[in-house]
């Protein structure tokens, strides 16, 4: 951030375009799986032929209505779709079915966490509407190619409260809605993919001013860093339009990631251009209380009472909590090895966060496509809570089962790794270090306390690192206390 927050404010709204993990279409029997041939799921209500009629999918609706529970949200009892008129070509009927005046979710939160505290987001709006196709350009010369598999998709867009203030708030922001529709199954939340897309509204007001500024929309930002980067790039262009002498232009812009930069795309719509009516095709939507608390019953645990949980339950800090409910599949994988490990808690959230997820990293791989499973890394920390084996031998073990040689037992049993416990066999072990190093006994005995890392590091040596860590450690003092 380089320019003078006392001077400016930065007044931020996200638009959330988050497709629902449903088999077929938001109002037809069309697939909606990625990667298909283009073309080859766009049936005739996707294409809007004459005489063909939407039929609203009721996964779809029910998928609304447990995101809008999950955000502490009103749920509209009576909602109806509208006809949102504009031309694209990858829009075939030249209108998209949304909803306008009674969406299904309107007033609810999301809290971020951001600079040590807890901020509030405000969500206005989250309502039902179907995608548009793509247009494609790389390939074509002097053409445009359109897929329509993707129309007729569902989407919610979630439309936030212009209470964001700054880049980080808008990605904490997004971080945590995109943990939350994934937790809900209600998107897969792939960005890459365009599962979960953003348009950024930016605006620049100076300190004390009440009015807001006017403001530009950043379409389809599909990446966090994008979107920190995009509204980075915003601040700074509004700032220096108007400190110029110009004018901020409400429109639409698009975010180059090779550039860092926005550029003009249109000027910006206002809902009477996209001369909205309620959709004659499709009847008002009726939600029950029993509807609703039907869904209600279907919720899992979300991430701030799962993260709340882990520390009451295991009693873990914030921090490591935080990460492993980062995740519903990690946090669950943690909870496997808990059970059937016999380790303390603190000790399995190390080997998850420290030693699995930091080879996880390295290989690419997320926590569903581990090498070691739950059970195995259960496994390997019994071996390190019954004393079988010391924490360092375990590293070497773990290498060797992230390497697929086995679990931890055959991999012990194979390599000769089993500690020893044996004081006595400890105990020659250290005479024969002490025998070998006469001058550093002495020096020890003499005041130099720090050789004892030294003879602890010998004996380990000796016995190719197998000794109980603690038995050596009160056996070498006693020694050579003399």
């Amino acid at each position: 951030m380089s320019y003078d927050s006392k001077t400016w404010e930065v007044v931020i709204g996200l638009e959330v375009h988050c497709q629902l993990l449903t088999q077929t279409k938001i109002f037809s029997g069309a697939a909606t799986a990625y990667g298909a041939a283009p073309n080859t799921q766009a049936d005739a209500v996707t294409l809007g032929l004459p005489g063909v009629l939407p039929v609203l999918n009721k996964t779809a609706l029910e998928y609304a209505v447990k995101f809008g529970l999950a955000v502490d949200a009103q749920i509209a009892q009576r909602c109806v779709f509208a006809r949102k008129h504009y031309f694209y070509p990858d829009l075939p009927k030249g209108y998209q079915i949304s909803q306008y005046e009674l969406p299904i979710v309107h007033h609810g939160h999301l809290d971020i966490e951001i600079d040590g505290g807890v901020k509030r987001i405000g969500i206005t709006r989250a309502h039902l509407e179907e995608d548009a196709g793509k247009s494609l350009h790389e390939g074509y010369s002097k053409q445009t190619g359109i897929d329509l598999n993707r129309a007729g998709t569902p989407l919610i867009e979630i439309v936030s409260e212009p209470d964001i203030r700054s880049a980080a708030e808008a990605v904490a922001y997004l971080k945590k809605l995109h943990q939350l529709v994934v937790y809900l199954g209600v998107c897969d939340g792939n960005m890459q993919e365009g599962s979960f897309r953003c348009d950024a509204n930016v605006s620049v007001r100076r300190r004390g001013e009440t009015k807001f500024g006017t403001r530009t929309e950043t379409k389809n930002v599909n990446s966090f860093r994008y979107v920190e980067k995009a509204i980075e790039f915003e601040i700074e262009r509004q700032i220096d339009v108007i400190e110029s002498g110009g004018k901020v232009v409400q429109e639409t812009r698009l975010f180059n990631p090779d550039s860092g930069e926005t550029r003009s795309m249109r000027s910006k719509e206002d809902a009477n251009d996209y001369r909205y009516f309620p959709d004659p095709d499709l009847l008002p939507v009726v939600v029950t209380t029993a509807d609703i608390e039907r869904i209600r019953a279907t919720m899992p645990e979300l991430p701030q009472a799962k993260k709340e949980r882990f520390i009451a339950q295991y009693g873990l800090p914030a921090y490591d909590a935080g990460v492993l409910t980062g995740e519903q599949a990690l946090a669950e994988y943690y909870e496997a090895v808990v059970a059937t490990s016999n380790g303390d808690a603190k000790t399995c959230a190390n080997w998850v966060i420290t030693d699995l997820l930091g080879a996880l990293n390295k290989l690419g791989k997320d926590i569903s496509a581990s090498p070691i499973s739950a059970a195995r890394l259960a496994g390997l920390i019994a071996r390190i809570a019954d004393k079988t084996i010391s924490g360092k031998i375990a590293k070497e073990v773990f290498e060797a089962m992230l390497a697929g040689e086995g679990d931890a037992d055959t991999i012990i049993k194979a390599k000769g790794l089993v500690q020893i416990t044996d004081e006595s066999a400890i105990v020659k072990a250290i005479e024969d270090v002490m025998a070998k190093n006469p001058q550093q006994v002495a020096d020890y005995r003499g005041g130099k306390d720090k050789l004892f890392g030294f003879f602890v590091g010998q004996a380990m040596k000796a016995t190719q690192g197998k000794a109980n860590p603690d038995a050596l450690n009160r056996l070498l003092k006693e020694k050579l206390a003399g």
